[in-house]
């Protein structure tokens, strides 16, 4: 059982670009980012209000390189 906060897709685009994440563009329903930093790019799927799957959060936080702490810190 995760103790995790549950976030939604609109609130982690919104922690990434506080993190130093540029928006680089946008296909359907997901978001894609990146950092100059990084030789990859972060998709974020935002599907309004609906929050992110655990794995799918794990894996958006892995990809960008950041520790739990890092990204929960930077939530709205």
């Amino acid at each position: 059982m995760s103790t995790d906060p549950a976030v939604s897709g609109k609130d982690a685009a919104q922690a990434l670009r506080k993190l130093g994440f540029r928006e680089d563009r946008v296909e359907g329903s997901h978001h894609i980012f990146v950092k100059d930093e990084l030789p990859h790019v972060v998709v974020v799927p935002v599907h309004g209000a609906r929050t992110l799957p655990s794995g799918t959060l794990r894996s958006i936080i892995r990809a960008a390189g950041l520790s739990k702490k890092q990204f929960f810190a930077a939530l709205p």
